[in-house]
């Protein structure tokens, strides 16, 4: 923790959590907003449908290959630097994105935009725990999920908008103009919070050994995996939305809202009862209590799905309570990964985030496909993940039982 944090911050506690939200909610933004366009991106540059799935692919790839360095650059040039520059990179990528002609520009704005945009949620967590002790930190962690989680369910209706009244440019210069707000934002209100002692030399070799200390590390891995890997349970269904919704609930396209609704809320709460239990109850109960719930919501998705036809009346529960237990532990967690070695708090930031994309980018490409024709093969495979998260944890408890013992600054 920075030891000067109580002079550099001063405005209320929630003012610096919606700020760091608001950076976070770039990557949400940047995927969502333009989903809705897809079509009349497709129609008006001449692209196909594979093409246009490069576009979302080449910003994955992006995010994901520069998160690994985002908060190893945070640890030396310092976050605010970090921030900015991530930020103006994002607002000239947008703009290339809104005054592209062909399909080729639009790949390549986009996998800039990927490269510049993680830059917000991974310093953000960094920058957290610079400020406030790990009982605050945990309450400060909360409220940006709980902001950060509005901006899946606000960002389709946007750019939804958007398109239908303005054409598909109009979205690419809303996320101009986002980038330009947040930039000012920012450059006026954001301090530089890593404390001038614990800055790292940005040199090969100390990199490169400040990565070999954490993945070197069973601790690391098993928290990253305790926290990324179950997350999958619930993505599955995102990611299988239009065949699990459309098809095997039946629902129509406007219908769709309503497992967003349910799964974000169950996302919002679960964050803010992590925050009320922030300091009262110690982290290692409040992330067994997390995964006991997602435990027995499992068990009962599975028994309800080998049972019964999947039905709209039931089917959509589940998975609001899974993503409320996932919530409730996950603040938790984090915070104990950025713990473990307090002066690569960046680099630990950037590598849970990589570890996360990554079982990502593995359940989008390659599980989803292959499970999404059946809601019990769907089940099934979801409490499969959240038993590896299980495992990775009980594995931690069992070696090291003093994590997440108390809330020791």
């Amino acid at each position: 923790m920075n030891p000067d944090a109580a002079t550099i911050w001063k405005a209320p506690r929630w003012a610096l959590a919606v700020l760091l939200a608001l950076l976070g909610m770039l990557g949400p933004f940047s995927i969502d907003t333009y989903i809705p366009a897809f079509s009349g991106i497709a129609q008006s540059i001449g692209a196909t449908p594979v093409e246009m799935q490069q576009t979302l692919s080449a910003y994955l790839f992006g995010f994901a290959f520069m998160n690994l360095f985002h908060g190893a650059l945070s640890d030396s040039f310092g976050r605010r630097p970090v921030i900015l520059a991530g930020l103006a990179v994002f607002t000239l990528a947008s703009l290339g994105c809104a005054l592209s002609q062909t399909i080729g520009q639009l790949v390549a704005f986009r996998a800039l935009q990927g490269l510049a945009s993680g830059a917000g949620i991974v310093v953000s967590r960094a920058v957290i725990r610079d400020m406030f002790p790990p009982a605050e930190a945990q309450r400060v962690m909360s409220q940006v999920t709980i902001y950060f989680g509005v901006a899946p369910a606000v960002a389709p209706i946007i750019g939804g908008f958007l398109f239908v009244h303005l054409g598909w440019h109009s979205v690419f210069w809303f996320l101009v103009a986002v980038g330009v707000v947040l930039f000012v934002f920012n450059w006026r209100m954001l301090p530089e919070t890593l404390h001038a002692s614990q800055r790292q030399p940005f040199h090969p070799a100390p990199l490169m050994r400040g990565y070999w200390t954490l993945v070197s590390d069973p601790r690391f891995m098993l928290l990253a995996l305790a926290s990324g890997v179950p997350f999958n349970g619930m993505f599955l269904y995102v990611l299988s939305a239009p065949e699990f919704l459309g098809h095997h609930l039946a629902l129509a396209p406007q219908q769709f809202f309503w497992f967003f609704i349910l799964t974000i809320g169950g996302i919002m709460l679960g964050a803010w009862q992590s925050g009320k239990k922030a300091g009262r109850v110690r982290p290692k109960r409040q992330i067994r209590d997390g995964f006991l719930i997602m435990l027995i919501t499992s068990i009962v998705n599975v028994v309800a799905n080998l049972m019964f036809e999947a039905h709209v009346s039931w089917a959509l529960w589940p998975l609001a309570v899974f993503a409320y237990g996932w919530a409730l532990m996950v603040p938790a967690v984090t915070l104990l990964v950025l713990d473990l070695h307090p002066t690569r708090r960046g680099m630990a930031s950037s590598l849970q985030a990589v570890i996360g994309a990554v079982a990502n980018g593995v359940v989008a490409g390659a599980v989803a496909p292959l499970v999404m024709h059946s809601t019990r093969a769907m089940a099934l495979t979801s409490a499969a993940m959240l038993a590896i998260g299980i495992v990775a944890w009980w594995v931690m408890r069992r070696r090291w039982p003093e994590v997440g013992g108390d809330h020791a600054v």
